[in-house]
């Protein structure tokens, strides 16, 4: 199990997450499923700079597996040009664990390059369904030097 790092947390410590956003993101995951999904979520700045969540990009699991996912090379490429055209970030990468929950495991700890931007998990495990809602969980973390800190997900309109 991963636990969250003992170090000054980078920040931010909570973020806002548009509920079409997080809708989006459930519903790629439970598409996707028995695999586990991927995407990047575009942000007008990065998360610890106020930056804000703008849109979903869906991108394909070159990995094709429900144990592990990597955003395919293209997919990569194609949203971060995109993004850096337009003056964006990428704000966080998105991916599922189709029977564990919304933490990082020590994979996804080791592959995580992106230290400015969130990584955001959605759990298909029952065990971790939201119980107001029943559903996907969905949680949010920063990935720093092997470091994991986690970062509230408030709703937004």
């Amino acid at each position: 199990m991963v636990s969250e790092a003992a170090g000054l947390h980078p920040g931010p410590a909570a973020v806002a997450l548009p509920a079409a956003l997080r809708e989006a993101l459930v519903a790629h995951a439970q598409a996707e499923y028995p695999n586990e999904a991927c995407g990047l979520i575009v942000g007008s700045g990065l998360p610890a700079a106020d930056g804000r969540a703008l849109r979903f990009e869906p991108t394909r699991n070159r990995a094709a597996s429900p144990l592990r996912y990597e955003i395919h090379p293209d997919d990569l490429l194609r949203v971060s040009l995109a993004a850096d055209d337009a003056g964006e970030e990428i704000w966080a990468i998105v991916h599922s664990h189709v029977r564990s929950p919304a933490r990082p495991s020590p994979t996804d700890i080791g592959l995580a390059f992106y230290p400015e931007a969130l990584y955001i998990l959605v759990s298909l495990a029952d065990s971790e369904a939201d119980p107001a809602s029943g559903l996907p969980g969905v949680r949010a973390w920063r990935i720093v030097e092997g470091q994991v800190f986690e970062v509230g997900l408030g709703a937004e309109a």
